[in-house]
């Protein structure tokens, strides 16, 4: 049976690395499933694959959209199950898809709520609503409007509240009634591993990679991009600490500090979310050779 091999994990565990080894063994592409890797103009930021781990395996949805666009894991199912229906059509029995981005597996593996599609006149409502009012009231209003959902949401993120709001306004209904979270079948495999390694290895992991990325030209890559850090694509660790930097509001050790200490909290969350999934198969990303037999036996 065709197969899609998931290689997930927290942030800086090494998925690219193994993931090249392990694509080159099943003669896979790699499909990507990093919500942020998708935009061309943040490779630093991000930690993209690199051009030559590019030429070396052919890498999908990498650097494919332009921070500007409006995208979202809806989106991303679509087109990666139609990249992924193309690819077995080809030839391919197994595929790796990899990421840390975790509503972005989700959607590939489980489907997502058929969410109904937010107009253009509510959309600028609550955008202008949020801008004049500010997040905490819109917060309230949710309190009052879904209060299931109230419970659940990153109050912290407008962009979760907004939309939640978006759709209370659209329909007359709670966004938690669309959330039926029935996963949806999918006509082939699939086989999760995940990645992970001790806490403590992790942390200074992530911590050597937030200043090989200053190193690597983040404060230049933040600066051309500046003029759109409102947009959702730039709403993440890494370039908000950055912005206020530029903004004279941090200094350069106060901002590594910060994306440091927000990338692990970060971690953290995509661990919780990630090992509730009892089928999912963890390894230390240095044993390529359990891993590669893992994937030999189980497809």
């Amino acid at each position: 049976m065709k197969t899609l091999v998931v290689v997930l994990g927290p942030t800086g565990v090494g998925k690219t690395e193994l993931c090249i080894k392990a694509a080159r063994h099943v003669n896979s592409p790699i499909i990507n499933a990093d919500s942020r890797q998708i935009y061309a103009e943040i490779p630093v930021g991000t930690a993209a694959p690199t051009q030559e781990q590019q030429r070396e395996v052919t890498h999908y949805f990498v650097g494919t959209r332009t921070v500007k666009d409006d995208y979202s894991a809806a989106k991303y199912e679509e087109e990666a199950l139609q990249l992924i229906e193309t690819l077995f059509h080809q030839g391919h029995d197994i595929l790796l898809l990899t990421g840390g981005s975790m509503m972005y597996i989700d959607a590939v593996c489980n489907g997502i709520d058929d969410i109904p599609t937010v107009d253009p006149e509510t959309r600028e409502l609550l955008k202008r609503k949020l801008a004049e009012e500010g997040l905490p009231r819109l917060v309230e209003e949710l309190k009052v409007l879904d209060p299931e959902h109230y419970h659940i949401v990153d109050r912290k993120n407008p962009r979760r509240v907004v939309h939640a709001l978006e759709i209370c306004y659209m329909t007359g209904k709670t966004y938690t009634s669309f959330r039926t979270q029935k996963n949806k079948e999918r006509p082939f495999k699939i086989l999760k591993i995940g990645l992970n390694r001790d806490r403590s290895e992790l942390y200074e992991r992530i911590n050597a990679r937030v200043t090989t990325m200053f190193d690597h030209g983040l404060i230049d890559e933040c600066k051309r991009v500046y003029p759109y850090r409102e947009c959702n694509a730039l709403n993440t660790v890494g370039y908000k600490e950055t912005f206020l930097y530029l903004d004279g509001l941090l200094t350069l050790e106060e901002t590594i500090r910060q994306i440091q200490s927000n990338t692990r909290q970060y971690m953290r969350k995509q661990l919780t979310w990630f090992k509730r999934d009892l089928k999912t198969r963890w390894f230390q990303p240095d044993n390529l050779e359990e891993i590669i037999n893992y994937i030999d036996e189980n497809t």
